[in-house]
């Protein structure tokens, strides 16, 4: 598996500490290092089950900028978050675990953590 995670991050810490508790096989992405494509977000998010705006940090900086919080929420806007996501990853959510088999979640409680372990 691989998790996508931001080291400042005291819930990216955290689900390395589980999956390391739990013997877990996984890849670390620093994706503000090393920041996902629109591609990769797109199969990221269609594992994950959800829209770009539901990963999307509205209280950071580079949101207020782009008045992140007044787009609108559609498919024909979707392109627009996917590509705002992909230029600025500081706006994605964390951290993102994505296994192998197929099941993705974004880890930011133990218990979503669990579950990709579980699977």
């Amino acid at each position: 598996m691989e998790i996508w995670i931001n080291p400042a991050c005291s819930k990216c810490r955290s689900a390395l500490s589980i999956l390391d508790e739990a013997g877990a096989e996984y890849t670390v992405r620093r994706y503000l290092d090393d920041p996902p494509t629109e591609a990769e977000l797109v199969a990221v998010l269609d594992r994950l089950g959800l829209e770009p705006w539901d990963i999307a940090r509205t209280g950071e900086k580079v949101a207020a900028e782009l008045a992140l919080k007044t787009w609108e929420r559609t498919e024909a806007t979707r392109a627009r978050w996917i590509k705002a996501l992909a230029e600025h990853p500081i706006l994605i959510q964390r951290p993102i675990i994505t296994a192998d088999d197929g099941p993705a979640v974004v880890a930011r409680t133990e218990d979503a953590v669990r579950s990709v372990l579980t699977n």
